[in-house]
């Protein structure tokens, strides 16, 4: 019987030493895929694994203000006909959804998800400081994976820069800023309980910026009957108020007008000096 030649042999020991190493590597990538599944998995080779992952999503660090929607982002790839995307509060282990399904009560809460979307999004309407806290991402695997976000909400206060007297004639000049990105709503200006508008000498100019809003007011040929309490009141945020005296020429705003009367004696003190007299008189009498 011929015998296979030392070449052919090499070759044929060498295609086994290479359909080896394959073999070792695909059970090596099979194991990573596996132990991976935990949303870890490397995003350049999402095709290895067959388990459902989590995708980039950016910052799961939310900030919202209070009476604004709060959004938290959730990707997920791979979600199969099984498992499904639940969404967790940690505070008390509240399941707020499970796929599509909404369990919380409060109707604020819904999840956001077009029909063959990655996307999970669980969307909290007029958010309160109540809702900040950890909240996690979970897919029902074996064993389960998630993610998770913290949601701060905090309450955003306007704030009135500005003098609080001016002289009757110049101008009256009051700014309002709300540290409140994509503010929504309006900004109103008031005196005592009238409502600003934009007429006669009464200029108010709002702008939007990406870190807030700014609104300011303007009153030129400011009188004496322009003095009161402005305050600027944002639909979304607290409002702030500031007391406005309009002095004529020579006249001291009343801020400024320390020491008048210090050295008087106001009626009820006199009236309780009169009291603790009469007093001491009829116990005096007793003795």
């Amino acid at each position: 019987m011929p015998q296979p030649s030392a070449t052919a042999m090499g070759c044929h020991s060498v295609s086994g030493y290479v359909a080896r190493c394959v073999l070792a590597l695909l059970i090596t990538v099979f194991k990573a895929s596996a132990s991976l599944g935990t949303g870890l998995i490397d995003m350049e080779y999402p095709e290895l694994s067959t388990a459902p992952y989590f995708m980039a999503v950016g910052n799961r660090n939310v900030n919202a203000t209070v009476g604004q929607t709060a959004y938290l982002h959730c990707r997920v790839a791979q979600i199969g006909d099984i498992a499904q995307v639940s969404w967790i509060r940690k505070r008390d282990l509240h399941v707020i959804s499970s796929g599509n399904i909404v369990f919380a009560s409060d109707q604020r809460f819904q999840v956001l998800h077009p029909e063959k979307s990655e996307n999970w999004t669980l969307q909290i309407k007029y958010a309160q400081e109540r809702d900040s806290g950890l909240y996690e991402c979970q897919i029902n695997t074996e064993p389960k994976i998630s993610l998770s976000y913290v949601l701060t909400v905090v309450e955003s206060r306007a704030l009135i820069l500005g003098p609080s007297y001016v002289k009757a004639g110049s101008t009256i000049n009051l700014t309002c800023i709300v540290n409140q990105a994509g503010m929504e709503g309006l900004v109103y200006w008031y005196r005592d309980q009238e409502i600003l508008d934009y007429e006669g000498p009464v200029s108010i100019l709002t702008q939007e910026a990406a870190d807030g809003t700014t609104s300011r007011l303007t009153i030129r040929g400011a009188a004496p009957s322009d003095s009161g309490n402005y305050t600027c009141w944002p639909t979304s945020a607290q409002p702030s108020s500031v007391l406005i005296n309009v002095v004529l020429e020579g006249e001291q705003p009343a801020a400024m007008q320390t020491g008048v009367g210090a050295h008087t004696c106001p009626a009820s003190h006199f009236l309780w000096v009169l009291l603790l007299s009469l007093a001491l008189t009829i116990l005096s009498g007793h003795r």
